[in-house]
């Protein structure tokens, strides 16, 4: 006869036999048998405690999208699981692993309008791949390996509804879970007719253009051999910033307002586009229609979802960069490819006359020049939604095993510091930022306190400029008056100190290096809250700097606005490769 053990118990074992060894939360009355196995197997299971359940959700949605493992979190019946959704929907549209556990009242007292019961299933039914509520002490455990086992299997969220007295029933402890015998799928090989047929629209190009998602992960290298190759540009995805790193000279960045220039520019060129992994909502808005577009998916549902192809691949995207490899021609140098490697040092030269600007309030360029210089080979950036997110994206110079993640299709506000508790709180011995707007962090501040509990020494940045500014841009852009967008200023460097970080307040160029400068040797989290001046972020999506086919008073207009001085069109640049 085996030994007996609390169903609880037995379903945090589970969770320990899959590799989830963290999980965060807030407890609950309704979750009390959950939390007495969390102690009882404290040396194993590292429980976080956050202040709300959106920030645990969020947490484990980031840790899941930094490491590419499974992450999870809880909440108990009622108030608890709603807080949830957010992060759980968050992981949903990112597609990343995530298990989420939830109170419930008694069986005994389910379906009797109790205290805090509420009809939990409907709520989770459009955020999970799976959803159930536990109905015996005895399955506990399967439910749970099974739910771990979908989430894994289509990266996505799966919910387990436990009601109270079952995690207190004694059970065998004879469980064995799935975890030591579970196989990913194979991905897709490519067909080699097709590879082929690819390999000969790639030749023919005159303006290729490699564009890759995050479905590339693991394949930079294959990526820019094939650029090498081709002479071809790469864009990405904003999510799959840092596959290929910034600093690759034929590396454009991206489409749409998190855009850089030469991204958005190149995109509006290309003849011919391949797509590797790639999912982006808003990628038919800026390229030429009449170009040629080769898919590479894994999910044959993705093919035409965001503009016409003529030839669809259902293949791993690494495994098809590498066939190609074999297949296509060395190309030589084209005016077309030269004329992309000048638009980009454009661009940059551009970018960098503005990182010593001593202005004030300050412009955000000076700010990204101290965090990429004191961030290390092995950082990990959370970046919160908002002007941060295209800030993020155009500055922050991603190299080595650097990563980056934001809340890119979900985009709730609120990201960047519970999804950096879930990356330090996975690897401790990484440098960790998060990167906020004073509008995003004030949602989840009051996390800074999990931080400093658990001793955390997570690098907070704000770029407080009192207003909701990605949505004052759109307001503008629909020449409506600005209604509910600005913000009361407070002085969150003051809160950190008051809630036990190291926390500075900036206004000057001289205060921020200070700042910094202490912050390499400051013991556990710090918070520098740094003033900007309230200036959209460069639209490149709405350039107007060519005076020879726009008009000029809009181009001076726009010039004078967004100093665009020395921003040259890459039409010029084509026109004077001739390509």
């Amino acid at each position: 006869m085996a030994d007996k053990i609390n169903a609880s118990d037995a379903m945090i074992k589970v969770l320990l036999d899959w590799g989830i060894d963290t999980i965060y939360g807030l407890p609950g009355g309704s979750f009390d048998s959950t939390m007495n196995a969390l102690y009882n197997l404290k040396d194993r299971m590292h429980y976080i405690q956050v202040r709300h359940e959106e920030v645990g959700a969020l947490a484990a949605a980031g840790q899941a999208k930094i490491t590419g493992k499974i992450a999870a979190t809880f909440g108990s019946a009622g108030p608890g699981a709603v807080h949830l959704l957010n992060g759980l929907y968050d992981a949903q549209y990112d597609h990343v692993p995530v298990l989420a556990l939830v109170g419930q009242v008694p069986t005994s007292m389910m379906n009797t309008s109790y205290f805090q019961e509420m009809n939990e299933n409907p709520m989770f039914a459009d955020v999970s791949v799976y959803n159930r509520t536990a109905m015996t002490a005895q399955q506990l455990p399967a439910v749970v390996d099974e739910a771990i086992r979908q989430a894994i299997r289509h990266n996505g969220v799966a919910v387990v509804t436990i009601p109270k007295d079952l995690g207190w029933t004694p059970i065998e402890d004879n469980y064995v879970s799935s975890a030591f015998t579970y196989q990913k799928a194979i991905l897709p090989e490519p067909d080699p007719d097709k590879i082929a047929e690819a390999a000969k629209l790639l030749n023919a190009a005159k303006r290729p253009l490699i564009y890759i998602g995050k479905g590339t992960k693991g394949a930079g290298k294959d990526v820019i051999a094939l650029s090498d190759k081709l002479h071809a540009p790469i864009m990405s995805t904003a999510i799959a910033k840092g596959i290929v790193p910034d600093d690759t000279p034929a590396y454009m960045g991206a489409a749409g307002r998190v855009a850089t220039k030469p991204g958005i520019e190149i995109l509006q060129q290309a003849d011919t586009i391949i797509t590797l992994g790639s999912d982006m909502p808003f990628q038919g808005y800026f390229e030429k229609p009449d170009a040629t577009f080769i898919q590479v998916d894994i999910d044959g549902t993705k093919f035409t979802r965001r503009h016409k192809v003529d030839l669809a691949i259902l293949a791993d995207a690494k495994k098809t960069v590498q066939a190609l490899l074999e297949k296509v021609d060395e190309k030589p140098e084209s005016g077309w490819y030269r004329a992309a490697l000048a638009n980009r040092q454009n661009w940059d030269t551009w970018v960098s006359s503005f990182e010593d600007d001593d202005r004030t309030p300050l412009r955000v360029e000076p700010i990204f020049k101290e965090i990429n210089a004191m961030a290390t080979n092995d950082a990990i950036f959370q970046v919160d939604v908002g002007n941060v997110t295209i800030d993020g994206f155009r500055f922050l110079k991603l190299h080595d095993q650097q990563r980056f993640s934001t809340s890119a299709w979900y985009a709730t506000m609120g990201y960047g510091v519970p999804a950096a508790i879930g990356a330090q709180t996975k690897y401790p011995d990484r440098q960790v930022w998060s990167i906020s707007g004073d509008g995003g962090f004030t949602m989840v501040m009051q996390d800074i306190i999990t931080q400093v509990k658990y001793k955390l020494p997570i690098i907070n940045v704000i770029l407080s400029n009192q207003s909701l500014g990605f949505i004052e841009a759109e307001q503008d852009d629909s020449k409506q008056p600005h209604s509910g967008v600005a913000l009361q200023d407070a002085d969150f460097g003051l809160a950190a100190k008051a809630m036990g970080a190291t926390g500075f307040t900036v206004h000057t160029l001289p205060e921020l290096k200070e700042a910094f400068a202490q912050a390499k040797t400051a013991d556990g989290p710090v918070v520098i809250d740094v003033h900007i001046a309230n200036d959209r972020p460069l639209p490149v999506e709405q350039l107007q700097i060519d005076p020879k086919t726009q008009d000029k008073d809009a181009v001076a207009a726009f010039t004078k606005k967004y100093e665009t001085e020395g921003l040259i069109p890459l039409t010029d640049f084509l026109s004077k490769e001739n390509a």
